[in-house]
């Protein structure tokens, strides 16, 4: 649909939408949604009766716009309460964050060890080679936490290392030979293997009477996440801090996101986020955690991010969300000869990705691409941003930082349908900023408007 102002102009303004740009009418049912990850994409890693681990299929795999986030993965850990996920480290940098319950890290280094108490909304960078252990503390309620992981070694896969015999993988002490770990422990074998490699100093009762053979496949069955008594959880207790408070963090503390004042707030929602500019465990990695809580029958108003690819994880709640990109984003085999030949010959057409949100679901917003979230019940999300520093997320309703208000009148006249006082008049309806009510009562149009018909804007607002 043609409309006043030739593309050049807003290309010059760096508008994200563009006038030239058409709505596509194929329906959203029609093509596979690439931006969303239901929970059944995770796989599951390890599980017996104490809790799981579960890994996120690769983002690269689903669609060509996910590239850039071949180097990371999301993992998700569940444990019973007074259960201990046994010492390990990885070839990857980690950003835990406690999405429910209540734990206790510990963090071993050469010559010290750091406990924390963290509870729901805690934030910690855990770098790669860091071994440490993980208890649920909480006497009733399971422990869920997400981790984005981003591997040193080979991008997109990463390997853990585990002091004890597990289901999945032997402890890395049992591949050195004998003669190496006896010189390194100044031990016999027959005492390190029995010490550290097959059995715990403090054998279970039911499996004292157990043979060997018995006693080794029970411990490679249960040896992720055992059970541990509340005694033990004191004892893991005594020395843990409990996490920052303050707007910025340390080096190696855990700060709460929850803790923090909300960027965005109003009585539809809040929106708390910790960026790399004021983070230093964040800085390196180039990393923003964000937290929205959208109130049923809310939603957080339609925005873009300048920069940042989000990876964003269903908490609690329900709801839905719509995107919008170009058509044929999850068509992955496409050449890129061709991509850019067509590209050339036709204007580009707006998709809108849609797919309603449960919790465990995942799903991806990249850099540039407009999404508003709806919330059906009281909605939480967790979001890791990828590429964040610097980022700015423009919002295209509400009155507050939204980028179209600051369109010039000159502009405004010539870019949409309606004259620049009309587009000014329907910005300023909305009252609200960032989060609004999805379902707003129907309001009685001015008296001449209503005989008035004006040909919808042709940009990315139409296809929401």
């Amino acid at each position: 649909m043609a409309i006043k102002a030739p593309c050049s102009l807003l290309m010059l303004l760096g508008i994200v939408f563009l006038a030239s740009i058409c709505v596509s009418s194929r329906s959203d049912q029609d093509q596979e949604n690439p931006f969303i990850f239901n929970s059944n994409r995770f796989q599951t890693l390890f599980e017996n009766e104490n809790g799981h681990i579960r890994l996120l299929q690769r983002f690269d795999k689903r669609s060509k716009i996910f590239e850039n986030l071949q180097n990371y993965r999301l993992l998700e850990y569940h444990s019973k309460p007074h259960t201990l996920f046994l010492p390990q480290h990885n070839d990857a940098d980690f950003i835990l964050v406690v999405v429910s319950g209540k734990a206790i890290l510990t963090v071993l280094n050469p010559n010290n060890r750091n406990s924390f108490n963290l509870e729901r909304g805690d934030t910690i960078k855990l770098p790669a080679g860091t071994l440490g252990y993980l208890a649920n503390r909480d006497d009733n309620k399971d422990l869920r936490v997400l981790d984005l992981a981003i591997p040193v070694n080979r991008p997109g896969q990463f390997q853990s290392f585990s002091l004890s015999e597990s289901e999945n993988q032997q402890s890395f002490l049992s591949g050195f030979s004998k003669n190496i770990l006896e010189a390194a422990f100044n031990s016999n074998y027959e005492e390190i293997e029995r010490v550290l490699i097959e059995e715990n100093e403090q054998e279970p009762q039911h499996r004292r009477g157990l043979r060997k053979d018995e006693r080794r496949q029970q411990s490679q069955e249960a040896n992720v996440i055992v059970k541990v008594s509340r005694e033990q959880i004191e004892e893991l207790s005594k020395n843990a801090k409990s996490s920052s408070r303050r707007s910025e963090s340390s080096e190696s503390e855990p700060i709460n996101l929850r803790n923090q004042k909300p960027i965005y707030s109003n009585k539809f929602g809040n929106f708390f986020e910790i960026t790399p500019e004021k983070n230093p465990q964040l800085k390196d990695l180039d990393i923003l955690v964000n937290y929205a809580e959208i109130r049923e029958g809310s939603l957080l108003l339609p925005h873009f991010n300048s920069r940042a690819t989000v990876i964003v994880a269903v908490e609690e709640g329900k709801g839905e969300f719509e995107l919008v990109g170009q058509r044929n984003e999850n068509q992955q085999e496409q050449r890129e000869y061709e991509e850019d030949e067509q590209q050339q010959e036709r204007s580009q057409q707006v998709q809108r990705y849609r797919a309603r949100l449960s919790p465990g679901d995942v799903y991806v917003i990249p850099a540039g691409h407009p999404i508003v979230v709806t919330a059906s019940s009281d909605l939480s999300l967790l979001g890791f941003g990828i590429n964040a520093e610097n980022n700015q997320r423009n919002f295209l309703a509400g009155e507050e930082d939204n980028v179209i208000s600051q369109i010039e009148r000159p502009v405004k006249e010539v870019a949409f349908p309606g004259s620049a006082q009309d587009v000014e008049s329907l910005l300023k309806n909305q009252r609200q900023s960032y989060f609004a009510n999805a379902q707003p009562q129907q309001r009685e149009r001015e008296e001449g408007r209503s005989q008035r018909q004006r040909e919808p804007i042709s940009s990315i607002l139409g296809a929401f």
